[in-house]
């Protein structure tokens, strides 16, 4: 993924994450549970856990764009 998220994608992201129930946590992987807040800190902050939920929510955007998912 692109070091350079532009600031229309990270607040598509952040959009999405805020959709989601306050009291539930994310796996992410071997990075570890985070909660909702902690993921649309770090998709800002542009760490290493942000990247990662970019690149996930991307790659299902786009599978639900060609038909993968519905």
């Amino acid at each position: 993924m692109s070091e350079k998220i532009s600031e229309d994608i990270k607040k598509l992201v952040i959009a999405r994450l805020e959709t989601l129930p306050a009291d539930k946590k994310i796996s992410i992987g071997s990075f570890g549970d985070y909660s909702k807040t902690e993921l649309i800190a770090s998709v800002n902050k542009g760490d290493k856990v942000g990247k990662k939920i970019i690149e996930i929510e991307l790659e299902f955007l786009r599978a639900l764009k060609e038909g993968i998912v519905q």
